[in-house]
């Protein structure tokens, strides 16, 4: 029985071609034409003026654009709660302190009345407001944005947005379609295996503006001093991006919205073929919202049906995943301070992540969502 798999890769049948074109022309390191193409046609599909620059993660991204907002040991960092760790991880690379912030109901991103609910009381308990707030766009679906820079901005508190999961999703504000990792101070993106879009690893920082950007490229590359010799009176860091992968994501970007599209299409089939089971909720747009449906994810009535769907679903060869288990709830982030109602724990306890590659065909949908409504079926 072949293996289906939560969310993989799939090529675009260019990739070659463009490796080929970057090692025939001797551009096999971490310097070259693709990486400048790549970062280009990230900022054409983004439709931004402020510079992209690929680095080796988004994780990396993310550590650089703490330091190049000269975060300090003892900093406190207000991040979403519900989220992968490597959102949060960066801010202990900078001996920095999370201060972790629930979800709301509508998106399942950070609340932004908690957000602002934890800036006064950080204020009020510490003397000193927080120095940055990290944001998710989860799953892909775009967080709350407008009102949370709004919020960030009354305190003038940096945003960074985190769009790892986001490539593709948008808000509308004006008739006019703003992108997820466009919207704050900075934002990153992740190439991922697992992504939209891969350059078989890699990410990306949307910068504020160029003299921000020379200093992430400065950063990314051992922050090596303008010297006829190796000099260096800063810490760097490793985190140029390949151009053989640079090459990859090149080729990735031609297909992105159609990747982008056929998510989309595999999230409404599962709503369509699951429908006869109204208890079960799905991560919800509000107007004006546009999500890829990197995953799509669904909420079971409780935690025993979930896991019971989901050892369904194994048994017959196919990957699901609980949603995010919660920041506050892990061992490495279990003392950080915690403003909530603890929604993101019902979430983790009752949502499994479905099968989502724009890979799967019509019919590898509705087999998932059979087995899926043969399960609940006989758990009635």
């Amino acid at each position: 029985m072949k293996k289906v798999y939560l969310s993989i890769a799939q090529p675009s049948g260019k990739e070659l071609a463009y490796i080929s074109e970057a090692i025939d022309s001797n551009w096999i390191t971490t310097a070259g034409p693709q990486i400048t193409q790549f970062e280009k046609a990230l900022e054409s599909y983004l439709g931004t003026p402020k510079p992209v620059v690929t680095l080796s993660s988004g994780t990396a991204a993310l550590h650089l654009a703490l330091i190049d907002l000269r975060i300090e040991p003892g900093n406190e960092i207000i991040c979403q709660d519900l989220t992968f760790v490597a959102t949060i991880n960066p801010v202990k690379y900078v001996r920095a302190i999370p201060v972790l912030v629930d979800s709301e109901k509508d998106t399942w991103n950070i609340s932004p009345d908690l957000l602002e609910e934890t800036i006064t009381d950080r204020i009020k308990k510490t003397g000193k407001k927080p120095k940055a707030i990290i944001v998710v766009d989860l799953y892909g679906m775009p967080a709350r944005l407008p009102e949370i820079i709004r919020i960030a901005a009354n305190y003038e508190i940096p945003v960074i947005e985190d769009a790892a999961e986001g490539l593709g999703s948008y808000i509308e504000i004006n008739q006019q379609q703003k992108f997820c990792s466009t919207f704050g101070d900075c934002g990153y993106l992740s190439f991922n295996g697992n992504k939209i879009i891969t350059a078989s690893t890699g990410g990306a920082l949307i910068c504020r503006d160029e003299t921000h950007a020379a200093n992430i490229r400065f950063l990314s590359g051992q922050a090596k001093d303008s010297a006829p010799h190796y000099q260096h009176s800063q810490l760097g860091y490793n985190y140029n991006l390949s151009n053989i992968c640079a090459a990859v994501g090149l080729a990735q970007m031609e297909v992105l919205q159609k990747y982008v599209d056929r998510r989309r299409e595999i999230h409404f089939r599962y709503r369509s073929e699951l429908a006869g089971h109204p208890e079960l909720e799905f991560q919800n747009e509000p107007a004006g919202y546009f999500s890829n449906y990197w995953l799509t994810c669904v909420l079971f009535p409780n935690e025993k049906l979930r896991d019971a769907v989901k050892k369904h679903l194994e048994m017959n060869q196919i990957e699901s995943r609980p949603v995010w288990k919660p920041m506050h709830l892990q061992p490495l982030y279990e003392n950080s301070p915690f403003f909530g109602t603890k929604f993101g724990e019902y979430l983790f306890t009752r949502g499994l992540c479905l099968p989502s590659s724009s890979i799967l065909s019509d019919e590898d949908i509705s087999n998932i969502a059979a087995l899926i409504n043969d399960c609940l079926e006989n758990h009635e």
